[in-house]
């Protein structure tokens, strides 16, 4: 085709079909793929951590100042989860879209109910408290629910032209993982209470728990943030087995040496979880909550009574 129909057609078809999609970077890889799912192929999403590694903890690369400064909108999860690396690489961005107050700007704690929010002060002594509440609230779909929904508004608002369709695909992964919820949650239930009792390693699994209906009796850490010592070890231990408790669960990124020995010293399961979504492979937020919910349900059915 020559140069002048090319330009011709270019200049007859709609602008809009040659529109670049909304860069939107997301911290965490679950937050990713909601944002995804919402924004489909209007939006483009990159994810700054991996679901292997600590939240809390990922590394500062120059890479992700460049996807920063790029970006149409952020979306971090908010409750100081990322406040020992996100803060520096804004400021280096130097990106007034996704600054905060900014349109850009999405903070998913502010769409959620949060649990274990401190009744006073918080101090270092404590461990790894967060002074918001527990800032773990992307296992339960529930809570991955009124993100999308809060999403699709945001969305609609940065790019007015696509609003209805944001807010469409939001409706439909709402009652998508509402539904998922009730479902899992229906199936725990049928368990008997001594069965949905555990041990965890880390105050991060609350979420969960809340929407499972399970029982925390203890964890490996004895604060958050804090390894655990011999004499802690030794009292989680007697507690599992005074309490009869037959699973002890975690995400990935944590260390396993010490739940494996308390697993095997109490006749548990050690059951070691997803620490996100896996976006980078594709995988949809909903398959990842039924997979958690699934891989623990198979440890309490087949835990000793």
């Amino acid at each position: 085709m020559k140069t002048w129909m090319i330009g011709l057609l270019l200049w007859i078809l709609p602008s809009a079909a040659f529109a670049a999609p909304l860069k939107v970077v997301a911290t965490l890889p679950s937050l990713a793929a909601l944002a995804a799912e919402v924004g489909g192929p209007l939006v483009q999403v990159e994810a700054l951590s991996s679901p292997r590694q600590d939240p809390h903890y990922v590394d500062a690369r120059p890479s992700l100042i460049l996807q920063l400064n790029r970006a149409d909108m952020l979306v971090q999860n908010g409750l100081e989860l990322e406040v020992g690396w996100l803060p520096p690489l804004l400021l280096q961005a130097r990106n007034p879209k996704i600054s905060q107050g900014a349109p850009g700007f999405f903070d998913a704690s502010q769409f959620v109910h949060r649990l274990q929010v401190p009744a006073g002060a918080v101090s270092r002594r404590q461990g790894d408290i967060h002074p918001g509440g527990n800032p773990h609230f992307l296992f339960d779909p529930r809570a991955a629910a009124s993100i999308a929904e809060a999403l699709g508004q945001r969305l609609a608002e940065v790019d007015a032209a696509h609003a209805e369709t944001y807010r469409n695909n939001a409706a439909v992964l709402v009652k998508r993982l509402r539904a998922l919820a009730a479902e899992e949650a229906a199936k725990f239930a049928a368990l008997p209470a001594a069965k949905r009792r555990l041990c965890v390693y880390h105050e991060s699994l609350v979420y969960v728990l809340d929407w499972l209906g399970l029982q925390e009796v203890a964890t490996v850490e004895p604060r958050p943030g804090i390894p655990p010592d011999p004499q802690h070890v030794a009292a989680v231990l007697q507690t599992m087995r005074g309490g009869g408790v037959h699973v002890l669960a975690q995400e990935e990124f944590y260390p396993q040496n010490t739940s494996k020995t308390l697993a095997e010293l109490a006749k548990a399961r050690l059951v070691v979880l997803q620490g996100g979504t896996r976006f980078s492979e594709g995988q949809h937020y909903a398959d990842h909550a039924r997979a958690l919910a699934d891989t623990l349900f198979a440890a309490f059915s087949q835990a000793a009574p």
